[in-house]
């Protein structure tokens, strides 16, 4: 089985937005992203990204948009010298009550059916508490909480819950850091 790490997007990779992210012009990338994703790469993860895009069902952008937006983040992750090996979104309004919007499992599990993930040995990286909740729904190894979202993921976490799940990290970079050097202490 191959290492795996389910990314959100919004608030990891790019920068998150109150209004949404409806073009290419509001997806910026958070430095270091790239950077992150394509380490994550050279030390023989595959990358997923698992992400709520409720924008879809508001009306705000339609799913070729996405589907734009998507090209260009692997297209960019290609040429920072990463890949990402797929990505799953859902298109729901929360008040639908789907399976696949986080914290719900449903697009990890569609992500581990797919390509035969040992999803006890995954690891999620997000910047609220909805992805540090699927990914131990889903039976993730463990998550890391970066606090490059639009609210400080911390304070939502009022409980004991989770706190042996999570690690907190500034940065997807510097989570990947975290990651990567637990796994090489591990395999010493």
């Amino acid at each position: 089985m191959n290492k795996v790490v389910f990314l959100d997007r919004d608030g990891v990779i790019n920068y998150d937005s109150l209004n949404y992210i409806k073009s290419l012009d509001e997806f910026i990338l958070i430095p270091g992203s790239l950077s992150a994703i394509s380490k994550l790469s050279q030390h023989g993860y595959n990358v997923y990204v698992i992400t709520n895009q409720s924008a879809i069902a508001r009306n705000l952008a339609d799913i070729s948009i996405i589907n734009d937006l998507h090209q260009y983040l692997r297209e960019s992750v290609y040429h920072a010298g990463g890949h990402i090996d797929g990505i799953y979104f859902c298109p729901h309004h929360p008040d639908q009550g789907c399976h696949c919007r986080k914290p719900r499992t449903g697009l990890i599990d569609q992500a581990v059916a797919e390509n035969n993930i040992d999803v006890g040995s995954a690891v999620m990286v997000g910047d609220k508490l909805t992805d540090i909740e699927c990914a131990k729904r889903a039976g993730c190894k463990r998550a890391y909480l970066v606090m490059t979202g639009i609210v400080n993921p911390l304070k939502q976490i009022e409980n004991d819950l989770f706190q042996d799940f999570f690690q907190s990290a500034k940065t997807l970079f510097h989570a990947v850091d975290l990651l990567v050097y637990e796994d090489k202490t591990k395999s010493r």
